[in-house]
């Protein structure tokens, strides 16, 4: 079979199907896509929020709850213990096929009646962890997204296996960590990316095995260095024990001089180790994987992301999750022992689905949402084994012939993930306005909802600017205070609080009060990921050998052209860092 070129029904933009891509699909039983990837990535993530949270009352017992859906939304809302219960049932909500509708218009009428969790967590074995999302068994933690087993953790996304750390992203197995991005099995260290096996480690890029290193780069095996120049270690104690790291000012200082200094050395074109076959970026332990990003334990996949939890395999444009799956396509916060999913969000446990939303521990379910423990249901309502194979067969027949068509005259025909209209949340409300931002004109002209945050709640005691520089000098009193966030993002439109755990943290640690609000800490610390798109480049090594010859190896990787930093292929870079 020959590549095919196809004009996205969305951007217009052409895209080509691979024959490898044609075989999944058969594999699966599904039409080729009419979008491209880029178009279906950002689609599935219409349907993700991760950060915007709304007090609201639970549905059922009317407790106050933080959720990830406004008092708005057309569905009831439950807390975890009323959502887990056996106080209701989602079959009750069944509802009969109507093949004079299209079946998307269908699955919005029960979408919008059928009560929903207030935030995906493993509420059942996390103790005093309420206020998190998309997490796994937490104890003692607060505002962490994407989480699995950590303890004493707060204002982190993607975090595992760590304890007693603060605003880090995508990092594993760190303990007493602060700013930390993409780094495993660090211990005592701050301000610092791409770190491997390393303690006591300040403003540091691109280390592996490290100790005792201030503002270094691209080392290994080493001890007592700063800014890359080896000392005594009598030398390094007396610099550390001058370094003021309480003081604001200080930090900020050095992390203007070290980021400087990091754009001296090369990067590696690719983040990831421990591979075979890969294209993408931020990619461990996989095979066969291509134009993926952020996976961990993957093979066979392809337009695939943030599948952190191990294992994935033969998948397509799955995102989110892993987590032993397998035969995933066009789905997104999906995992756990899973096959066979196919257009689904929210859901875990279990096989054999298509369109469904928080479906768990549940079989051969179609077009159904919140089931669990079920079999053979469509639209909510229970079927025989013969009944429900027959019943697919003619709505999907009918989904072809009926299809529905949305707002900008995009067509739904079965093979489609669900249209971004069903999405209960605005594109600046999910994961779309972080790896794809748009303007509030741009969402609604291609679609989308956009919501306006309304004036805060509580009225500002004092501005973070107004802070004083160093840790020292606070006390509990700032447990009280409501502060004004200093980004010119928030314009005095946010405020946050320091909680006692994360007081108490600063204080151990020596670490200044932070400046902005939780959210814009976050948005300053994805501009350290790159970007999920690859750019045809040349290694930048100028001299191969020792000749004055540049390297003419070419590469795919997610430096842009205009980027400041050097990038060396994989060769180059090994033989200068060793």
């Amino acid at each position: 079979m020959k590549p095919k070129t196809k004009q996205c029904q969305n951007c217009k933009i052409k895209f080509t199907i691979e024959p490898e891509d044609f075989e999944f699909y058969k594999k699966i039983d599904v039409p080729e896509p009419t979008w491209c990837p880029d178009c279906r990535i950002i689609r599935r993530m219409s349907f993700k929020n991760e950060r915007s949270f709304y007090r609201r009352k639970c549905d059922l017992c009317n407790k106050s709850i933080i959720a990830i859906y406004s008092q708005d939304a057309p569905f009831p809302v439950y807390c975890p213990s009323c959502w887990w219960s056996d106080k209701w049932d989602a079959m009750d909500y069944g509802k009969d096929y109507d093949f004079n509708k299209p079946f998307f218009t269908q699955f919005k009428e029960l979408f919008n009646t059928v009560p929903r969790i207030n935030l995906l967590t493993d509420y059942l074995r996390s103790v005093n962890s309420e206020y998190s999302n998309y997490s796994g068994p937490l104890k003692n933690c607060y505002l962490i997204i994407q989480a699995e087993e950590n303890e004493d953790c707060s204002y982190s996304s993607m975090i595992t296996h760590s304890q007693d750390s603060i605003d880090c992203l995508k990092v594993t197995q760190v303990q007493r960590a602060y700013e930390l991005f993409n780094c495993e099995s660090c211990y005592n260290t701050f301000f610092s990316s791409n770190c491997f096996n390393c303690s006591d480690v300040y403003f540091s890029k691109n280390l592996n095995n490290c100790t005792s290193c201030f503002g270094c780069n691209n080392l290994r095996h080493k001890k007592y260095h700063i800014f890359n120049k080896a000392v005594s270690k009598d030398e390094y104690k007396e610099f550390i024990s001058s370094f003021q790291k309480g003081s604001y000012k200080e930090i900020e200082k050095n992390k203007k001089e070290s980021s400087i200094f990091h754009l001296k050395f090369p990067n590696k074109y690719f983040e990831g180790f421990h591979n075979n076959n890969v294209l993408g970026n931020y990619i461990t332990a996989s095979k066969n994987v291509f134009n993926s990003f952020e996976i961990t334990g993957g093979e066979d996949l392809k337009y695939c992301f943030q599948l952190h939890m191990p294992t994935s395999k033969d998948c397509y444009d799955y995102g989110d999750w892993g987590n032993n799956a397998s035969l995933v396509y066009d789905s997104i916060n999906c995992g756990e022992g899973i096959n066979n999913v196919k257009f689904s969000f929210g859901a875990w446990i279990g096989r054999n689905w298509e369109y469904c939303d928080t479906v768990v521990s549940s079989n051969y379910i179609f077009g159904s949402i919140a089931t669990r423990k079920e079999k053979y249901c469509i639209l909510n309502k229970q079927y025989s084994k013969e009944e429900y194979g027959k019943m697919v067969a003619k709505i999907k027949q009918h989904m072809n012939e009926m299809p529905y068509t949305d707002k900008q005259g995009r067509t739904y025909k079965y093979g489609e993930f669900f249209p971004v209209e069903l999405s209960p949340f605005a594109y600046n409300e999910t994961i779309d306005n972080e790896y794809f931002p748009l303007t509030k004109e741009q969402a609604i002209k291609q679609g989308y909802t956009w919501y306006d945050k309304p004036k805060p709640e509580y009225q500002a005691t004092i501005k973070a600017f107004n802070l004083p520089d160093h840790i020292k000098d606070i006390d509990n009193k700032i447990l009280k205070e409501v502060i004004e966030c200093s980004s010119s993002n928030c314009a005095g439109s946010t405020v946050y609080r320091i909680i006692p755990n994360e007081l108490k943290f600063y204080q151990k640690q020596n670490i200044p009060l932070p400046r902005l609000c939780p959210d814009c800490r976050h948005r300053e610390r994805i501009k350290q990921r790159n970007p999920m798109k690859l750019w045809k480049r040349q290694c930048m090594n100028p001299s191969v050998d020792g000749s004055r010859s540049r390297c003419k190896t070419i590469f795919q990787t997610t430096y842009a052209p205009d980027r400041k930093e050097i990038v060396y292929c994989e060769k180059c870079y090994n033989k200068e860092v060793g």
